[in-house]
């Protein structure tokens, strides 16, 4: 249970931080800012598992909280391209 929450609160700064990057203004609330920041993360996550595989017994991948902002970035770029709403 500890682990889902700690999940949110991670996705909900790493979707203000990709927020703030951005250029533009993206119109979102808490819970959708949330929603990009763990999309972004899981997308980030498993990009960053192509390229290079983490250590046996490793909590985190080495370069999870960059690779966790450039893919929330990602997915605040394909929001904004086709998601009209």
């Amino acid at each position: 249970m500890l682990h889902i929450i700690w999940s949110i609160i991670i996705g909900f700064v790493i979707g203000l931080l990709a927020r703030a990057i951005m250029p533009g203004a993206q119109h979102l609330g808490l819970i959708m800012t949330t929603v990009v920041g763990v999309v972004g993360s899981l997308a980030g996550g498993l990009i960053a598992r192509m390229f290079s595989k983490p250590q046996p017994g490793t909590p985190f991948h080495p370069a999870g909280l960059l690779m966790s902002v450039v893919g929330a970035l990602i997915v605040l770029f394909l929001m904004g391209r086709f998601y009209q709403g």
